[in-house]
């Protein structure tokens, strides 16, 4: 048998995606065996024990004979406290584009985003420098910007791969502000959720109360935001009603009691381990039982705060005076964190439980989701801030709620600007259509649902029957003139999101495209 020092660390629902189905039900037979021995230590009397016994031993057996199909995605988060600066040439590293297997969604929450008043208003009105620049790494990539949430310096960016788009459905995002007593949005969090392919995730980025004396004051502002945002689906009101939550940010906890002197030896001697206990958001969670529910890597990175800008140097400023106080160098410190938490499996009551016992599916979900974290680290190589980002990846193993897009769409014919165009689409399942949901060419490698080429209305006149075949015209004035590979795309106006997209297919060059000399005319084989 595998020495239990060699498993991965695991919550109830968390086993690591990457082992075979009979690993998986070996590591469930562990745990239920080691419930059993649990079970048996606490019963009172030997027929409680027999029973309880009998119970689990069949819980674990079904465990090891049941097959439960999955499949494996791979989650990449980012948070970085961007101190206000503008973004490098070079994500590449960040977002580790050359790791295989690559991954299926990334997440990229940033704190400290240029937030000034012309700054902000501006970036409202187009994207700004940082959406731009993972946008223009990833699209070629093939993944598309799913949505975005801003709050002052407060930035959260969601990309999928482009044949994920159909499956992620119930976008939404909000935030709540903690800065000046929850006026002001330069503290706080903003949140993203969705369905991914019927699971409900939710990814919450944070920049947290600053300075050492102030760890109570976090702890009650991300409580004070877990309890208070609000989302509109009745099953998943709160940020903890979903089945997983992603939380990270610039938590802005501290390394307490320690000198600098000693910070900065042990660091530099590379045992780190010296000062976990005293980093505030682990003693908090010796505490706070909303804080225990939240699972983290190990700390095997070096603190991520505070460096000397473009080098990997902790703060070596002067110290600073304002009003006859003066200041000191910061203490290094792990203020950028990426933590998970999986919502607990609701146990019946005792009636409920004795009604139950004779399932043979008790207490198995039949659409479950793992996750297991398979990285967790910083990059040094950027410099731009006087904080370095922080990365994890995940391994999300689920059961597909379902795999069949909401809408078919798909081309007719050829496709040029030299004529009008046909397209169909058709309604596969019920869902709140509207007569403000459109179709947009996309060209292969777009950037977000609103990177289209041209688009059309659905059908005005009254909402489709499912399966209904309803056929579409596109002016040829609107199709591009040269060629290329492009696909078409459903967009929901009520779910936000595209719910259907059709195969690539290409649009020939155009005639008009040598008239308009946009194409050398081709001449006897020749081009002029």
């Amino acid at each position: 048998m595998e020495p239990f020092t060699d498993l991965p660390r695991v919550r109830s629902d968390s086993v690591s995606s990457s082992v075979s189905q009979g690993s998986r039900s070996k590591m469930l037979l562990r745990q239920r065996l080691s419930q059993l021995l649990t079970c048996i230590d606490d019963m009172s009397s030997d027929d409680e024990a027999s029973e309880e016994v009998s119970r689990t031993l069949d819980e674990a057996f079904q465990l090891c004979g049941r097959f439960i199909p999955t499949d494996a995605f791979r989650l990449h988060i980012v948070t970085w406290n961007v101190a206000t600066a503008e973004p490098p040439e070079d994500v590449t590293s960040l977002l580790q584009l050359d790791v295989q297997p690559p991954a299926d969604l990334y997440v990229i929450g940033l704190q400290e985003v240029n937030a000034t008043p012309v700054r902000f208003i501006s970036d409202l009105l187009a994207e700004d420098a940082w959406s731009h620049v993972f946008m223009d790494t990833l699209a070629p990539r093939g993944f598309v910007k799913v949505t975005s949430m801003r709050m002052q310096g407060l930035l959260l960016l969601v990309f999928a791969k482009q044949l994920h788009l159909p499956f992620i459905r119930n976008i939404q995002a909000t935030y709540t502000r903690t800065g000046f007593f929850g006026y002001w949005g330069n503290k706080g969090g903003v949140t993203v959720r969705f369905s991914f392919y019927g699971h409900m995730v939710c990814f919450l980025n944070c920049h947290l109360a600053a300075h050492m004396n102030y760890a109570l004051q976090r702890v009650d502002e991300i409580e004070y935001i877990l309890e208070t945002q609000d989302l509109d689906l009745s099953d998943t009101p709160h940020v903890r009603d979903h089945k997983a939550v992603f939380w990270f940010g610039d938590l802005n906890f501290r390394i307490a009691d320690h000198g600098l002197h000693f910070l900065r030896s042990s660091i530099n001697s590379g045992r780190l381990n010296l000062l976990w206990n005293k980093d505030q958001l682990t003693m908090m969670k010796k505490t706070e039982a909303f804080l225990q529910e939240f699972e983290e890597g190990p700390l095997n990175f070096k603190p991520t705060y505070k460096f000397d800008r473009n080098s990997e140097t902790y703060d070596t400023s002067p110290p600073r005076t304002w009003f006859g106080f003066t200041g000191k160098k910061r203490k290094p410190a792990w203020t950028d964190r990426i933590l998970w938490r999986i919502k607990p499996k609701t146990f019946p009551s005792e009636d409920e439980d004795e009604k139950a016992s004779t399932s043979s599916d008790e207490g198995v979900d039949e659409y479950p989701l793992l996750v297991t974290q398979d990285k967790y680290t910083s990059d040094m190589s950027y410099g731009a801030s006087d904080h370095k980002p922080v990365i994890a990846t995940f391994s999300l193993e689920l059961k597909k709620c379902f795999d069949t897009p909401l809408v078919h769409v798909s081309p007719l014919g050829v496709w040029s600007a030299d004529q009008e165009a046909l397209l169909n689409y058709t309604v596969q399942e019920d869902f709140l259509s509207s007569t403000w949901d459109w179709i947009g060419l996309y060209k292969v490698g777009f950037k977000s649902a609103f990177d289209y080429e041209t688009f059309v209305w659905v059908r005005e006149e009254e909402l489709p029957e499912i399966n209904e075949v309803i056929q579409l015209h596109v002016d040829k004035d609107e199709i591009p003139l040269l060629s290329g590979h492009y696909v078409l795309g459903y967009y929901s106006t009520n779910m936000k999101s595209i719910i259907g997209l059709s195969a690539d297919f290409q649009i020939l060059e155009s005639k008009r495209a040598v008239m308009e000399g946009l194409v050398p005319e081709n001449i006897n084989g020749l081009n002029q």
